[in-house]
């Protein structure tokens, strides 16, 4: 797949989110990691899933939570213009979270998905990831 120059890929899974940038052009990606914001999941929890202490579901909670805040994050960057295109590596249930509160400006930016967890894989990694996709 031809990666746009400035795209990002953001990568994420239950309690990571990283992010890169494209500062090659289309046919040689060059991927430049970015800071990784500081997200507020606890406002999200309540509208995914309820569960009570000591129950085992409090870690998918949270891990739901973690994907809701991920993607409004990526959602407002979408809306202010800062990301025009997008690829998300998520695991399928997190990928599956995220998609469900994708802004419809999102779903337009987003010119890819991988139903994988690449977190904390190395840049080149991602590039072959991205090359394999046809």
């Amino acid at each position: 797949m031809l990666l746009p120059h400035a795209a990002v890929i953001a990568l994420v899974d239950g309690q990571n989110f990283e992010l890169y940038r494209n500062a090659g052009d289309e046919a040689e990606p060059a991927l430049t990691a970015l800071d990784s914001p500081k997200l507020d999941a606890s406002n999200h929890s309540a509208s995914a899933h309820h569960s009570v202490p000591g129950n085992h579901a409090n870690r998918q909670v949270s891990e739901d939570a973690h994907a809701i805040a991920a993607t409004h994050w990526l959602n407002t960057q979408v809306l202010d213009g800062s990301i025009k295109a997008l690829v998300i590596f998520a695991s399928p249930k997190t990928l599956g979270e995220m998609r469900r509160h994708y802004h419809k400006l999102t779903e337009q930016a987003v010119i890819e998905e991988f139903n994988k967890d690449y977190v904390g894989k190395a840049p080149a990694e991602i590039v072959a990831a991205l090359r394999a996709k046809n």
